[in-house]
């Protein structure tokens, strides 16, 4: 497709025109919202490893950002408060960024092999120590930071995105069908560093040093 392509586009412009498109939801999806934890989130926060934190800045700029540690990594303060820890990493801390001047938060809770997922919204605070940060210490690594969240927002969401993409479904995947993380890094991030260092880095010892 060109920009000449573009023209021929037809684009929606009003909620109005996008019911009319799709619908309305049924009574179940647009009462299923709640403002606090029921036992079952707690279960599912206990036995998630990995959540996907969606932020924008205060242009309305978006960000998405992985999380993830052993399951239960998510702290949970009460039934209205959640704490995410910050684990080492590349520091460019886009979404942290993002919250100082847009508090707005979504969350999306995954647990391997499940289609469903946990989603929450709510307003976000970072925190650079709490009484609390001393639970959150994982392999020797107590956070510098971390996220708080009052929740706004949790329901479920349906597995239908996992279904069509097949995501759980091993004879599905096909990792080797793209150059390896240290080739990709060399292709488009670090054109200078030579690719057998690159291999190095982001070969088996990589794993050792995720809290490091």
């Amino acid at each position: 497709m060109t920009r000449a392509d573009l023209a021929g586009l037809s684009e929606i412009s009003s909620e109005a025109e996008l019911r009319e498109l799709i619908g309305e939801p049924t009574a179940h999806a647009a009462n299923k919202t709640r403002d606090r934890l029921h036992a079952l989130d707690r279960q599912w926060l206990a036995r998630s490893p990995f959540c996907l934190i969606a932020t924008s800045d205060d242009r309305g700029r978006c960000d998405v950002s992985p999380k993830g540690d052993p399951a239960g990594f998510t702290h949970v303060l009460d039934d209205t408060t959640l704490v995410i820890p910050d684990r080492p990493g590349n520091r460019r801390l886009d979404g942290f960024a993002n919250v100082l001047t847009n508090p707005h938060v979504g969350l999306n809770y995954v647990i391997p092999g499940r289609g469903d997922t946990l989603r929450v919204n709510g307003r976000a605070r970072l925190l650079r120590d709490a009484p609390f940060f001393d639970d959150l210490v994982v392999k020797g690594n107590r956070p510098r930071l971390a996220l708080l969240v009052e929740i706004e927002e949790v329901f479920y969401h349906c597995a239908k995105a996992f279904l069509r993409s097949r995501l759980w479904e091993p004879e599905s995947w096909e990792p080797d069908a793209l150059p390896s993380r240290a080739r990709i890094v060399k292709g488009v991030e670090a054109q200078d560093l030579p690719l057998d260092a690159l291999e190095e880095h982001y070969g088996p010892r990589y794993a050792e040093r995720l809290y490091g």
